[in-house]
């Protein structure tokens, strides 16, 4: 049997199995699981950039809220799917570290992420509605499956949490729920931590030709998924409508603005990546991986983001 250090395969126990008594006494919790009903989407037209697409702004009333639906329990479920898997990489990190404080520092940040993972599930309808073949998780598990110690501090660290650092605030200030903005926001201070971790971490750390090629694929294949835009939304714009034509999703891509909003996702990763390493930054620089594709070539991409 293969172990999977990411777990996002791994399966859940019955509700009223024994284990998770102790599990929710260990979270202070009376049940982890408990679930919360969202009667409407957290996260409105204007969180995702569609009040300006006419194929949303067209749609009837309750065409509109299934897509919003759809998009934001994509995005809880893309949220679940990496703190699953930041407890397992935090594991990894456990046995890996170099000195007794390094040892001690990941087993609280698995502490963290465990936490993390308990919160979010009671708002998340479809813990696994994206899938194991969505790309982005199965980066994320190859990555950790055979990253060595500084490729995955570099890569994860340095880089995913200080995006998650602002992906993660930007949920907040626009989530529309009240309870799930404000767990959103508690999550900054253990992200920001992590991050910080990670850069002193890595400083001074002497790359193998075997781990900066790791790092550069990794990231090559990240970063393609940002410039190609949102094609969750996308998509979940396409299941509600019966499919799109290549016309329709070119305008919805153009009418998205995703080559701004690309723009900056691409440039903050590149700011992250500069900021330990601008070797890194110029070899990836080189493909052209932090300029944002076009809408034409959006709609023909097969990435998530």
């Amino acid at each position: 049997m293969t172990v999977s250090i990411a777990g996002l395969c791994l399966p859940a126990l019955p509700t009223e199995h024994k284990l998770n008594r102790i599990l929710a006494s260990s979270l202070g919790q009376k049940s982890p699981f408990s679930p919360t009903v969202l009667e409407t989407p957290p996260w409105d037209a204007a969180c995702f950039n569609l009040s300006n697409c006419r194929l949303f702004t067209d749609a009837a009333a309750q065409e509109q809220q299934q897509i919003l639906q759809l998009a934001s329990q994509a995005l809880l479920a893309e949220s679940y799917a990496i703190e699953r898997a930041g407890v397992g990489y935090m594991a990894k990190m456990t046995l890996l570290a170099e000195t007794t404080e390094e040892r001690m520092l990941y087993a609280l940040f698995s502490a963290d992420e465990t936490t993390h993972l308990a919160q979010l599930r009671p708002f998340v309808a479809e813990p696994d509605a994206l899938g194991d073949e969505d790309p982005f998780l199965q980066l994320l598990e190859s990555l950790l499956m055979t990253g060595d110690r500084t490729a995955l501090i570099f890569v994860i660290q340095v880089v995913l949490e200080g995006w998650g650092l602002s992906h993660y605030r930007t949920l907040s200030k626009h989530c529309r729920h009240r309870e799930l903005g404000e767990l959103f926001r508690s999550f900054l201070a253990a992200e920001s931590r992590h991050h910080g971790a990670g850069i002193l971490l890595f400083e001074g750390e002497q790359l193998s030709s075997k781990s900066r090629r790791l790092i550069v694929e990794t990231l090559a294949r990240f970063l393609q998924m940002v410039q190609v835009g949102p094609q969750r939304l996308v998509s979940a714009i396409a299941q509600v409508k019966g499919g799109l034509s290549h016309a329709q999703q070119v305008q919805l891509f153009t009418e998205l603005d995703t080559e701004t909003q690309s723009n900056e996702r691409l440039s903050l990763l590149r700011s992250l990546i500069t900021q330990a390493s601008t070797d890194i930054a110029q070899q990836l620089d080189q493909y052209g991986l932090f300029t944002p594709l076009p809408s034409a070539q959006c709609a023909l991409g097969d990435f998530s983001s």
